[in-house]
């Protein structure tokens, strides 16, 4: 990557002018200072790499320097809540889930970061703008809280070898919901009929921990028709049949993958990364995940990266082509932080398109790039010849598309936080309630956290 001038870095610094940096930058060292940085460990040493790369990058061109800490995402979640909680904070925070950005900009906790995303607001795909374009109550509108960075969509992974030792083809794997989930089921007991006495169908997330859980519940829910739950103009929709209906046969077709036996008893205590372990270990045969980690924890061993298939979620039970809800992680910069400069500054120069695109590169493309106009005019993301990294961001990019429901309205991401529809797959399977009373128990729930979050509508 070539290294941006000095000008291209500083043309934004709320500090000092470019002209007189390039003027002077004697000066610019002597005035340098330091912002302090949380970011997220990544799940393959590369992304950490490039993030490194990144920061050098950046305090060569700048003159500035990133005191920067890279913390696993579930210790991360926890000290970002207690920071703002406290009032001690960095300067940038990477956000380690989909729900503190939407919850934490509502009770006014971030600074408004509208300068740094206007520089780069061309670029971005609407999903990423809406994502971060968030309601404050302080001031009873929205505004750009948080800089977009990575974008993710839902895919299905698949041991191609296991799919073939149990007798059946890959080009066999059908295309429709209902019968595509029922695909894998036969294949356990071939399997483990072979000597595979630990192999499991489907690992499905389904815990009270992290986003993956909530990720998979909304696959299903896309999938019986449940798309209306939350509409763009913030409002649940919980007294719509349809969604009451795909609601229920979520919740009733998990429980029932679940309790038959296709799905492992681990899975009730899942983290986001669990499911990761047991798909490497070979324990389960298929599995949904909302990014590259499971491919690319395995791209040093070939034959093993090879056998993986990653391949677009089913079509619905109609056949007509579910859209992929995209998530999306970017960085905050905290009500607090005492360099907002140097923040601002860096986030700016981190998301200039070549930058970003190097930065997501050196992370082997986990996450999808998310401008479209980067992802076709480099061949790295969709003519590199990895078929995984191609099927993701077709997916992530250029195929149907929503957004999280967090996304139109902060309540959701307090009822995605809160688990509440995972809770309710845990009364089914754990105290054997009946869907329907399982579903009404968290619509009502849904309904009572949607009451405290009034927002302009649109």
């Amino acid at each position: 990557m070539a290294t941006p001038s000095r000008r291209s870095v500083l043309r934004t610094s709320l500090g000092l002018a470019a002209a007189g940096a390039l003027a002077r930058p004697y000066i610019a060292n002597a005035q340098a200072k330091t912002a302090q940085v949380w970011w997220t460990q990544g799940f393959i040493p590369s992304e950490d790499e490039a993030f490194r790369k990144l920061v050098a990058d950046y305090e060569k061109a700048s003159g500035n320097k990133l005191d920067f800490s890279i913390i696993p995402f579930a210790p991360l979640r926890q000290k970002e809540v207690s920071a703002v909680t406290s009032g001690v904070v960095p300067d940038v925070m990477e956000v380690g889930d989909y729900f503190f950005a939407p919850l934490n900009a509502y009770q006014d906790h971030l600074l408004d970061v509208s300068d740094i995303v206007d520089t780069q607001k061309v670029h971005f795909i609407d999903i990423a703008l809406l994502a971060m374009h968030i309601h404050n109550k302080a001031t009873s509108r929205r505004s750009y809280y948080g800089v977009p960075m990575k974008a993710s969509a839902v895919t299905c992974h698949i041991w191609k070898s296991l799919v073939e030792k149990a007798g059946y083809k890959v080009s066999d794997i059908p295309n429709r919901w209902d019968d595509f989930i029922d695909f894998f089921k036969p294949m356990q007991q071939k399997l483990r009929d072979q000597g595979m006495r630990h192999v499991y169908s489907w690992g499905l997330e389904v815990s009270t921990i992290g986003v993956d859980p909530m990720r998979t519940f909304t696959v299903f829910l896309l999938a019986y028709g449940g798309k209306d739950l939350v509409t763009p103009d913030g409002k649940l929709h919980t007294d719509d049949p349809a969604v009451r209906e795909a609601v229920i046969k979520s919740l009733t077709r998990m429980a029932a993958l679940f309790k038959d036996g296709y799905v492992p008893a681990s899975a009730v205590n899942w983290n986001d990364a669990d499911n990761n372990n047991a798909f490497h270990a070979k324990q389960v045969i298929a599995d949904f995940n909302g990014s590259m980690s499971m491919e690319l924890a395995l791209i040093d061993k070939k034959e093993e990266y090879d056998d993986n298939l990653t391949y677009s979620v089913a079509n619905d039970n109609e056949g007509q082509p579910l859209p992929a809800q995209i998530g999306i992680f970017g960085a905050v910069i905290p009500k607090g932080a005492k360099n907002v400069d140097v923040a601002k500054e860096f986030l700016k120069y981190a998301i200039e398109p070549k930058v970003l695109n190097e930065y997501l590169k050196g992370g082997l493309g986990r996450w999808a790039i998310p401008m479209q106009d980067m992802a076709k005019s480099d061949p790295f993301w969709l003519n590199s010849g990895d078929p995984h990294r191609t099927t993701y961001i077709k997916t992530a990019l250029f195929g149907p598309t929503i957004p999280l429901y967090a996304d139109y309205n902060p309540a959701m991401a307090q009822v995605d936080a809160e688990h509440v529809f995972q809770v309710a797959w845990h009364d089914i399977v754990r105290d054997g309630a009946k869907p329907e009373e399982a579903a009404a128990k968290a619509f009502k729930r849904a309904e009572e956290i949607f009451a405290k979050y009034p927002i302009a509508e649109g």
